[in-house]
């Protein structure tokens, strides 16, 4: 059962919404200081006043217009393997969004409430927790004051991390708010990326890690793998390409330069890895049945989750498998707003375990008695499978939300930082065995010697192992909204959604690389009347395979999806962040602007 987290008193302090633990709340209650009495000296030099401040701190990501409703469902498309289906809606403000053309004036952002400012409520929260911390809690390592201090210090960053990664230069305030600091103007991102993978750095220091103690049993809380593995990642895109007021170039600053900030991503990398204390889940298909099933168990594969209670979050809302109606699996009839790219369950090789929990090709009809089937939809309408409200242990009955928990990194992608600074820094072989550990995962036993071994061995180059590196991550990632960070800072961005344009083409008219993909399906229901048993999805598979399978035309254009990945007219390298809202324009004093071109 997951430990949820909800707001259960509030104490005024400098405008800082405290909550505590619901289970915690009656004893903290009776033991707590009279509210008269509270102030910064009390709060945080008692633990349990301290610790609903902490989980304070990450209340904003809850509201409608911030991560749940905003963030989370439109950040990261469209990319080479993710398309929002909003895309082709012209003129509309979602399509504007995730095609590369979003304005200040856009109405599903422009808001007071939007992320923009819930991620500087979280920030002033936290400021107001680090610094009280400091003054009276004296968090040491190892100790439960400083167990907080680092996940004050690592909230504060993710904040900051997101913000900069949708809007590059942000506005920097390490410290609470005062009549001087009210209007800011933005801050070099490098200085703010220097700051926080400072930040990090301590933050390691004080926090435990998975299970080592009972501060760091789930994965709603922040632990010394996921710090050690979010600076490495904070590193690597500090280090990269991105799109600047003067172009698109890595950082000049001296500090963050390749071979430095690829060492630092790789130390920590190593430190997790050979910690033992995180690990892959045995096989892909599992995972992602626990992650379903809502397991929020620490030491694992998933490292830090942002927490829903059941009454919060639109992660499956948006991105499940789709259903059309209240069906035997769910009373929310959501899914479906997003998919992979056509072209990625071609680009598997067939054997890879993680195509078919990636890349679904069907949704769940209209319910009839209560019972809904699963029906093809079209080589034009993919679903992500990692999302699926059939794997789910509980029954969702929220009109909007599902409640169940974003995952904002797993312990795949510090093998695969490891592989990438590895080569970079050390050779191919250095990379080659955190790819082998990766890949042996996804395929059965039967073909690791060719499909893992031989193909990480044959890798000798640096080129082609970064090359390799670019693919495996769209294996492996497909559907968490992570490839347009990454792509980035290769920058490979326009590139790749270039080459996903011409694939595109390629598969419309059956020819080049995807020249044997059927134009033909043919299915049948399994015993339980509502299983598709699918032929013909397979490169080759044109035969019919008998008369109890009909068929389904597997030939729909794909002409919308090529013209509107990224808008016409549009260079999404040019592109690549959200324009600051008009209403957060107009509030500041004149201290901000948008230097993108827009």
């Amino acid at each position: 059962m997951k430990n949820l987290i909800k707001i259960c008193t509030v104490l005024l302090l400098t405008g800082l919404l405290i909550s505590c633990e619901e289970e915690d709340f009656e004893n903290d209650f009776l033991e707590a200081p009279a509210k008269s009495t509270l102030d910064e000296s009390i709060i945080f030099s008692t633990v349990d006043l301290a610790k609903g401040a902490v989980d304070g701190i990450l209340e904003p990501v809850g509201q409608t217009n911030s991560y749940r409703g905003r963030f989370i469902p439109y950040y990261g498309f469209n990319t080479d393997v993710e398309y929002n289906y909003s895309s082709d809606d012209e003129g509309s403000a979602d399509a504007d969004l995730v095609a590369y053309d979003a304005k200040p004036n856009n109405s599903r952002m422009n808001s007071e409430n939007n992320a923009w400012a819930m991620m500087y409520q979280g920030i002033e929260r936290a400021n107001i927790v680090i610094r009280g911390l400091r003054n009276y809690g004296n968090p040491e390592p190892g100790s439960e004051f400083g167990q907080l201090l680092g996940a004050a210090l690592t909230y504060r960053a993710i904040y900051y991390a997101d913000l900069m990664k949708a809007w590059g230069d942000v506005p920097a305030r390490f410290e609470p708010i005062t009549t001087e600091t009210i209007y800011l103007g933005k801050t070099s991102r490098d200085t703010i990326y220097k700051r926080l993978i400072a930040d990090l750095g301590e933050a390691s220091t004080l926090v435990a890690w998975p299970n080592e103690t009972a501060a760091t049993t789930t994965v709603e809380r922040i632990n010394k793998a996921f710090v050690k593995g979010f600076r490495a990642r904070l590193a690597m895109v500090a280090s990269g390409y991105q799109q600047y007021p003067d172009g698109i170039r890595r950082s000049n600053d001296p500090d963050l330069s390749v071979q430095k900030m690829y060492q630092l991503a790789l130390d920590e990398c190593r430190a997790v890895i050979n910690s033992g204390k995180a690990s892959l889940e045995p096989t892909f298909e599992g995972f992602w049945r626990k992650y379903n099933q809502e397991n929020i168990n620490a030491g694992g594969e998933s490292l830090w989750e942002i927490p829903f209670s059941s009454g919060r979050g639109r992660v499956l809302f948006s991105f499940a498998v789709r259903h059309r109606s209240v069906d035997q699996f769910t009373g929310q009839p959501r899914g479906g707003t997003a998919g992979p790219t056509p072209t990625v369950y071609y680009d598997y090789n067939e054997n890879d375990l993680r195509r078919d929990v990636t890349c679904v090709p069907y949704e769940w009809g209209a319910a009839v008695e209560g019972i809904a089937q699963q029906q093809l939809v079209g080589i034009d309408t993919w679903y992500f499978g990692k999302y699926r409200y059939e794997w789910m242990d509980r029954y969702v009955t929220s009109t909007n939300d599902d409640g169940v928990n974003f995952i904002y990194m797993r312990y795949a992608e510090v093998l695969l930082t490891a592989a990438e600074a590895a080569n970079e820094l050390e050779g191919p072989g250095a990379a080659a065995p955190y790819l082998k550990e990766l890949r042996r995962r996804a395929f059965p036993s039967a073909q690791q010697a060719e499909m893992v071994d031989a193909y990480v061995d044959a890798l000798s180059s640096k080129e082609a192992m970064f090359d390799a590196i670019v693919e495996e991550y769209k294996y492996e990632y497909t559907g968490e909204m992570d490839r347009k960070m990454d792509l980035i800072r290769w920058n490979l961005l326009g590139t790749k959604l270039d080459e996903e344009k011409a694939k595109l083409s390629d598969l419309n008219t059956r020819s080049g690389e995807y020249a044997n993909v059927p134009t033909t399906l043919y299915y049948k229901y399994e015993d339980d009347g509502y299983t598709l048993d699918i032929y013909g999805l397979n490169r080759g598979e044109t035969g019919n395979p008998g008369p109890e399978y009909s068929a389904f035309n597997w030939d729909q254009p794909l002409d919308e999806m090529i013209n509107t990945i990224y808008k016409p007219g549009v260079d999404p390298d040019q592109r690549q962040f959200w324009p600051i809202w008009q209403v957060f324009l107009d509030a500041s004093n004149g201290k901000l602007t948008n230097d993108y071109g827009y």
